[in-house]
């Protein structure tokens, strides 16, 4: 007898009742096989679908972000409305000042133009925008071109004021005790900058010395003088080439408004 194919006429009624069972289970076991290959052929399917969906959304996200920042460059205040509606930005002032703060493929005027809106959400975007800088451990004049190479400054007074106070409040508390009060290192902001715009503007012949500089920050320190070493360092130095900062020709078309015009055309 072939024990591998036994002659069913050779074998107990037992021993065919047993191989019926296993003839049974073998059937049984292939089927089971086969189901479980066509679920794992379903799965991978289903899986190409879904990358295959996922790149389209993909392309079809970077196509809408495309026209959003397009949108942005042209009417900085529409491109934003567009990418929320198109849920590529929340309406939270963090969510738009970090894609701001970023910058990938935005206009640096565009990006001015709608920090300097007074629209309570823009005013919000402004501070959050301000937050997203670390100025700890830097002097003035680095932690103004860090700032002023984020975006281009508008060119109404009003807007730089609001600007330029938002940044002088971050400076101060990212240097606790390098000036007595925000208003002091706002008004020696706005000098250095003017200064910075007098020394790279080729129509000035007459470079301002470092005795006017001093002048000019009198008495701004809470009454009293900043130390001399003290601007020494943060005076803007002359060289060739453009400005030390991104966007500092605006401080020089607009007049400082308030007590700060007064401060400086004093002097």
């Amino acid at each position: 007898m072939d024990l591998c194919h036994p002659d069913p006429g050779e074998l107990s009624s037992g021993e065919a009742e047993e191989l019926q069972q296993i003839k049974w289970h073998r059937k049984q076991l292939l089927e089971d096989i086969q189901k479980l290959k066509d679920e794992i052929a379903d799965v991978f399917a289903q899986i190409d679908c879904f990358e295959t969906a996922e790149e389209s959304r993909m392309a079809q996200r970077e196509k809408e972000l495309c026209i959003g920042r397009k949108k942005f460059n042209m009417d900085p205040m529409k491109g934003i409305q567009y990418l929320i509606e198109h849920k590529l930005l929340t309406p939270d002032a963090q969510d738009i000042a970090q894609f701001l703060y970023k910058g990938e493929g935005l206009n640096k005027t565009a990006i001015g133009t709608y920090l300097g809106e007074r629209d309570p959400i823009n005013l919000q975007v402004l501070q959050a925008f301000v937050d997203c800088h670390e100025f700890a451990n830097l002097n003035l004049v680095q932690a103004l071109r860090q700032f002023l190479w984020s975006f281009r400054l508008p060119g109404e007074a009003q807007k730089i004021d609001r600007m330029m106070e938002t940044f002088a409040s971050r400076y101060c508390l990212c240097n606790p005790g390098v000036f007595q009060s925000t208003d002091t290192c706002y008004v020696l902001s706005f000098s250095i900058i003017m200064l910075n715009t007098s020394l790279h503007n080729p129509n000035v012949r007459d470079r301002p010395p470092f005795e006017r500089f001093v002048s000019m920050n009198r008495g701004i320190n809470g009454g009293s003088d900043l130390p001399e070493e003290q601007l020494r360092v943060e005076k803007p130095r002359s060289s060739k080439g453009s400005s030390q900062f991104g966007a500092s020709s605006a401080v020089g078309r607009a007049r400082p408004p308030g007590f700060l015009s007064k401060h400086l055309h004093q002097k």
